[in-house]
C-alpha cells in the first residue's frame, strides 16, 4: 500500500511531465502555477510543498525547474531551432530563458548547443 505523501509525489511528477509536454506542443499556452498545480491534484498549495520536501529533499519548484530545463537541453541537442524559438516554445522571452537557462546550467544555451553539437 502506497503512503499518501507517496502517492502525492508520484501524482505531482507525473502531472509535471504531461503538463510540460503540453506547453511544448502548444496544447496549454502557458505553465500554470505552484498553486495551481496543487489545486489540479486536490491538495493545498503548503500540503503539496511540504510533502514534496519531505519525500524529496527538495522545494517542488527545483523539479519544475529541473524538468523544464531537461527539455530545453533536448530540444538545443536535437532541434535546429533557435534559442529565441526555443524560449518561446517555453513561453519564455529569449533573454529570460537564457538567463533561467544558465543559472540551472551554468552555461548559456548557446555555449551548451555548441558543447554538445557533433
Amino acid at each position: 500500500m502506497m503512503k499518501r505523501s507517496e502517492e502525492i509525489t508520484r501524482q505531482y511528477f507525473t502531472f509535471l511531465d504531461q503538463h510540460i509536454q503540453k506547453v511544448i506542443s502548444g496544447t496549454v499556452p502557458e505553465f500554470m502555477e505552484l498553486n495551481e498545480i496543487a489545486r489540479e491534484l486536490a491538495v493545498s498549495h503548503k500540503h503539496l510543498t511540504d510533502t514534496i520536501k519531505k519525500e524529496t529533499g527538495q522545494h517542488p519548484c527545483f523539479y519544475y525547474d529541473e524538468k523544464i530545463i531537461e527539455q530545453a537541453k533536448k530540444m538545443l541537442i536535437v532541434t535546429d531551432k533557435s534559442v529565441a524559438e526555443i524560449a518561446r516554445i517555453f513561453t519564455y522571452d529569449p533573454s529570460n530563458f537564457s538567463k533561467f537557462f544558465k543559472k540551472m546550467t551554468g552555461f548559456t544555451p548557446g555555449k551548451f548547443r555548441d558543447s554538445h553539437s557533433v
